[in-house]
C-alpha cells in the first residue's frame, strides 16, 4: 500500500458547461467526504443498535488563498455562487490518472463564498464546504 503526502493535488473548477480553471496553486486544503443518512432498525430484544445506511450526502471542502487576478479564485468562484459548477480533483495532479492516482469528478452547488476573510497583516482566505450535486464519479484510467 502506498501512503501519500498531498503536495500536488489538482483542483479544477468551472461552470457546468464551460471552461474549468486550475485553482490548484491557490488551494491549501481539500477534503472530499461521503456521509450516509442512518436509519435505526433496532427492535425489542436487541442488545446492540441496528442501523441501515440511506442516501449519501457528499460534500467537498476547500481552503482557498484568495486572489483577485483574472482567471484566479475570485474571478472563477464569485460568478458561480448560487448555482452549479463542475469540479475535478486528482491527488497527484502531475501524474497520469490510475488506480493509485484516481480522478474524482462531480458537480457542486456553490452555496457559500467569502470574498474577503482575514485580519490586518494576514492572508486573505476562503474556507468553504459545498454540497455535491449527485454522485462522485471516480476514474482510474
Amino acid at each position: 500500500m502506498a501512503i501519500i503526502v498531498l503536495s500536488d493535488v489538482q483542483v479544477l473548477i468551472g461552470p457546468s458547461s464551460g471552461t474549468v480553471v486550475d485553482l490548484s496553486d491557490h488551494v491549501s486544503s481539500v477534503q472530499l467526504s461521503t456521509v450516509h443518512d442512518l436509519f435505526e432498525t433496532t427492535v425489542i430484544g436487541d442488545v446492540s443498535k441496528r442501523q441501515l445506511a440511506g442516501l449519501a450526502n457528499n460534500s467537498v471542502s476547500f481552503d482557498f488563498l484568495q486572489d483577485f487576478a483574472n482567471n484566479s479564485v475570485e474571478d472563477t468562484i464569485a460568478p458561480l455562487v448560487g448555482g452549479l459548477a463542475y469540479c475535478k480533483i486528482k491527488p497527484k495532479g502531475s501524474l497520469v490518472t490510475s488506480v493509485s492516482n484516481p480522478r474524482y469528478e462531480f458537480e457542486i452547488t456553490i452555496s457559500e463564498w467569502s470574498s474577503l476573510n482575514g485580519g490586518v497583516g494576514e492572508l486573505s482566505t476562503a474556507r468553504v464546504t459545498w454540497p455535491i450535486y449527485g454522485d462522485i464519479n471516480k476514474f482510474t484510467s
